[in-house]
Order: structure tokens, then C-alpha cells, then sequence
């Protein structure tokens, strides 16, 4: 489907909530969006040993805050695209995006921890599965490239607990913000699959009229 208007839209949820997973479904039923991904970003640094990389490896692997100066370093070039898409895990305080819509997604605490210990990802692309949500076609290995998946360093569950208890202190204000602008909406559902139809039904509404 192709949207009549620009979609410039943050998706805000805990760690494991599944952001990743709704922008590729995004990107796939709306070609016109593109997707930044913070949390892509940085690992593509760690992963390269960039500068920026080394700086911020320790701190991803303990659950910490990137500083936002370094997220918007890497973003920077991207903010006023048209259309662009940025899963967010409301860590930055950054109040001057141009978002012309926010997006919650809501499950219970401990479903995200059960989420986050079944995810497997496919590096190069980005791709995540959930042997339970959203499992591969074949076990360990990516449904589109044939190439084995992995688990994240950072997928345990004490530093899933360090990351969802910084996520609860810094959400609320993103949150509060965006309310006031009248541009947030709220998506609830225990899956993928259940959050996918209503996700593609308001952007539909809002984007596509």
C-alpha cells in the first residue's frame, strides 16, 4: 500500500517488546518508509571496533544509556528523511524530533523477559525471531539468507532487568511529551501477530487517507 503522507513515526517499547520485528513488517507492507535503529547502529560499531564502538561496547553489555550526544552522532543524517521509521526504546531524552506520530507498545513485564530469552537474530540484516512468537522456518537459521542466527550478548536476563528498570524511569517523560502534541497511540497484544494488524490499520488511517 502506498502512503498519500509523510510518516514520520517513533516506536516506543520496552527491550524485547518487539520493535524490530514490527518495523521490518513496516517496511515490508509500506516500501515508501525507511527504518533507522539505534540499537542496529550501535552494535554495527561494537561489531566493527569503530571508535564509537569501543567508547559504548562496555556500556550496552551492563544495560546502560548511551550518551545522546553519540546517538544523535549516528542519526543526525537521517531525523528529517521523508517517511523515516525509528524503533526506540525512549532512552534519549530528545525532545526536538519531528515525529508526526508516537507509537506504545504494551505486553506484561514478565512476557518481555520470556521474549527476550527466545529471541535469535540474524546479524547482518537485522532480522529477529522468537523461538516461540515468531520462530524460523528452520531452527538456528535465517528464513531469507539460509545463514545461522545468534543470540545477542546482551539477551540475559540480568541485563534485560537493568534495561527494562531504565526504560520505565525514562519513558514516562518521552511519553508525557508526545500525549501533549496529541500525537501518541497506544498498541497492546501478547504478539507479533496481534500487534501487526492494528499497527498497519492506524498507519493506514493516519498516513495512507
Amino acid at each position: 500500500m502506498r502512503l498519500r503522507k509523510a510518516a514520520r513515526v517513533i516506536l516506543v517499547g520496552a527491550p524485547g517488546v518487539g520493535k524490530g520485528t514490527q518495523s521490518e513488517r513496516l517496511l515490508h507492507r509500506f516500501p515508501q518508509l525507511q527504518s533507522i535503529s539505534t540499537g542496529d547502529l550501535l552494535r554495527s560499531n561494537v561489531t566493527a571496533r569503530t571508535a564509537l564502538g569501543i567508547r559504548v561496547e562496555k556500556t550496552m553489555k551492563t544495560g546502560g544509556l548511551v550518551a545522546d550526544d553519540l546517538i544523535m552522532r549516528l542519526i543526525s543524517n537521517e531525523l528529517y528523511k521523508n517517511g523515516w521509521l525509528r524503533p526506540n526504546e525512549a532512552k534519549h531524552n530528545v525532545m526536538t524530533l519531528a515525529a508526526s506520530t508516537a507509537t506504545a507498545g504494551d505486553f506484561p513485564d514478565a512476557h518481555d523477559e520470556y521474549r527476550i530469552a527466545g529471541r535469535w537474530v540474524h546479524e547482518p540484516s537485522g532480522r529477529v525471531y522468537n523461538t516461540t512468537f515468531h520462530p524460523p522456518k528452520v531452527a538456528g537459521i535465517d528464513d531469507i539468507t539460509g545463514e545461522p542466527l545468534m543470540q545477542r550478548p546482551d539477551d540475559t536476563e540480568d541485563v534485560y532487568r537493568e534495561r527494562f528498570r531504565k526504560f520505565q524511569q525514562t519513558s514516562e517523560p518521552l511519553l508525557e511529551h508526545y500525549a501533549k502534541k496529541g500525537v501518541l497511540w497506544e498498541v497492546e497484544g501478547m504478539s507479533s501477530d496481534e500487534i501487526s494488524p492494528k499497527l498497519y490499520k492506524e498507519f493506514e488511517k493516519r498516513f495512507a487517507a
